[in-house]
C-alpha cells in the first residue's frame, strides 16, 4: 500500500481502517494527538497562575489561536486529514463546505481540496457594495453543507454562520471544528439549534496531555476543569475552589 502513514495522524486512522483499535479508543487517541499538536506550537497556552483577560472580562487560564496550525506544515497536515476524515465519517452527504470567516475559510479550503469537494464562507455581515453578498462562494437551495470552525467556546458565532445558510436554503448537517472549550452554554446552544459539532480536540484532552508533558502541574487540573464549568466565577484562580 502506497504511503500508508505519512503523518502521525495517519497511524490514527491506519489504525480506525484496520480495526485494530475499538471506536473509542482512536477517538481519545486523535484528541490527544491534536491536543499535543496544538501545545507544541502554542496554538493553545495555558497560564493558571497568570490568567488571561477575555474580551468579555472574563479570567481565562487558556488562550487559543488555531490559526498558528497555518504556519506549522506537520500540525496543518495532521489538523486538515483530520477534519477530512471527520467529513467522511460524520458527514459522508454534504455537498459543501463553509468556512467561518475569518478563521474557519484556510481551514475549509485546504479541507475541501483534499477530498475534491467545493467550499465558500460566510462573511459576518453582508458586504456594503458590489452584490452585498454575506455567503461567498457558489451554494445552491438545497445543498448539504458542514460548517468549517477553528474553536468553539458558547457557540454564538459559528451559530449565526448557521443561520445564515440556513435563511439561504441549505441544509446545515453540523459543524467540523479543530477545538472546543466544552463549555455548558455552547453545549447547551448548539442542542438548542439542533446543531451537531464534531471536534478533533477538546478542552479534557489538552489540559490531561499539558500536565503529562510538563505544560502544567497536575494539581492545576481540577483548578482548569473548575473555570471551564463556570468560567464567571473566579474562585478557581489562585487554587482557591
Amino acid at each position: 500500500m502506497k504511503s500508508l502513514i505519512i503523518t502521525k495522524l495517519r497511524i490514527v486512522l491506519f489504525l480506525i481502517c484496520t480495526a485494530v483499535g475499538g471506536e473509542t479508543e482512536i477517538a481519545i487517541a486523535m484528541e490527544k494527538l491534536i491536543a499535543k499538536d496544538l501545545l507544541s506550537i502554542g496554538a493553545v497556552f495555558l497560564k493558571p497562575e497568570d490568567p488571561f483577560t477575555w474580551a468579555s472580562g472574563i479570567k481565562s487560564p487558556i488562550y487559543c489561536d488555531n490559526r498558528l496550525t497555518l504556519t506549522a506544515p506537520n500540525v496543518r497536515n495532521d489538523v486538515e486529514n483530520g477534519l477530512a476524515e471527520v467529513i467522511k465519517k460524520y458527514y459522508p452527504d454534504a455537498d459543501v463546505l463553509m468556512g467561518t470567516s475569518t478563521a474557519g475559510i484556510a481551514h475549509a479550503a485546504i479541507t475541501a481540496h483534499i477530498l475534491g469537494m467545493p467550499m465558500g464562507y460566510v462573511r459576518s455581515g453582508a458586504k456594503d457594495h458590489g452584490r452585498q453578498n454575506q455567503i461567498e462562494g457558489r451554494l445552491e437551495r438545497g445543498q448539504k453543507v458542514v460548517v468549517i470552525e477553528d474553536l468553539i467556546s458558547t457557540g454564538g458565532s459559528v451559530l449565526e454562520v448557521v443561520d445564515v445558510l440556513r435563511k439561504a436554503g441549505a441544509e446545515v448537517l453540523g459543524i467540523a471544528s479543530i477545538f472546543t472549550y466544552g463549555m455548558k452554554k455552547g453545549i447547551e446552544r448548539l442542542s438548542a439549534a439542533n446543531v451537531k459539532n464534531i471536534s478533533l480536540s477538546n478542552f479534557d484532552a489538552v489540559i490531561e496531555v499539558a500536565a503529562e508533558d510538563g505544560y502544567i502541574k497536575k494539581t492545576d487540573i481540577a483548578r482548569l476543569i473548575a473555570f471551564r464549568n463556570n468560567p464567571s466565577d473566579e474562585s478557581w484562580i489562585g487554587g482557591k475552589n
